[in-house]
């Protein structure tokens, strides 16, 4: 139960030990995402032709583990992800990012990594972008991004969450629409996440916004209120997301999706959602249905 900073009471303790005792025992003998420390022994069903990758190395017939993070799998080879507090950017990551400077040819943005990353206007489609995707590492070090498409750009009228970039897993699709709830959810690779009010891709011409960018940038925003209703699912999302991080668990659709649905049976409010009981019941909703999808495989 490293990490995780929540007042249980005893009773709870015990129910949330034993849950993530559960999930340990299941991601090991899936020989997939079992934390390891320095010189823990990875299963690896002694297969002659495994891969030793990253983070590591073979002891007296055993593969062991030379980090301390997440053993990761693909195919044969067998490697171990480190749990970085920063962001280790990869091209082609989605990201979100916060503006931190503005100039006549290109924006700063912080990304959760050692430096800021550099988005030149010239590498945009559309104005106020803030979110974007990595393009390129620089000589010193630093990224440069690009905002290729119109599903890049401005965010507004939602929440930012930051949480530990290991949880958020590089997959094929970060954008998502909740349509039964009005939201746009984006899950940054670089562990910022995006919970706001759903808006449609608009048309744009690359000249206008090389033009009135500075403008664009500071005018603000005229358009109607956000129903109260958006603003309870957001909160419902972000709550979701924050009681998921401080589990530990990998933040994917399917799971913050569950998270609330949850909620919504136990008929909770959505400040009830961080109390402790409720992080217990989802450490044991997770283990359920982590014993359900081993058996239904077996």
């Amino acid at each position: 139960m490293r990490g995780i900073e929540i007042s249980l009471n005893q009773t709870q303790k015990i129910r949330l030990q034993r849950a993530l005792k559960q999930l340990e025992s299941l991601y090991l003998r899936a020989n997939f995402n079992a934390s390891v420390t320095v010189a823990d022994t990875i299963p690896v069903s002694n297969e002659d032709t495994i891969l030793k990758g990253h983070g590591t190395s073979e002891r007296d017939g055993e593969v062991v583990a030379t980090l301390c993070g997440v053993v990761e799998r693909v195919n044969k080879l067998v490697y171990v992800r480190t749990l970085r507090a920063r962001y280790k950017p990869e091209i082609g990551d989605i990201i979100v990012g916060r503006v931190v400077e503005v100039a006549q040819k290109r924006w700063k943005l912080e990304i959760n990594f050692s430096q800021d990353a550099v988005l030149m206007l010239s590498s945009m489609n559309l104005p106020d972008g803030l979110q974007g995707e990595v393009r390129n590492f620089q000589n010193d070090g630093g990224i440069q991004l690009q905002a290729r498409s119109q599903k890049y750009g401005k965010l507004e009228k939602g929440q930012l969450l930051t949480i530990p970039p290991y949880l958020v897993k590089r997959q094929k699709h970060h954008f998502h629409h909740l349509e039964q709830y009005g939201v746009d959810l984006i899950l940054g690779c670089n562990g910022f996440i995006w919970v706001g009010e759903h808006v449609e891709a608009r048309d744009c011409i690359v000249e206008d916004q090389l033009n009135n960018t500075e403008q664009q940038f500071t005018k603000s925003n005229t358009t109607k209120e956000m129903p109260l209703e958006t603003r309870r699912s957001i909160c419902q999302i972000a709550n979701a997301i924050r009681v998921l991080s401080i589990l530990g668990f990998n933040v994917t659709l399917e799971v913050i999706l569950e998270t609330i649905d949850l909620s919504s049976t136990l008929n909770l409010g959505i400040d009830e959602m961080l109390g402790p009981e409720f992080h217990v019941l989802v450490a044991e909703r997770e283990a359920e249905r982590r014993t359900s999808m081993t058996k239904r495989k077996g």
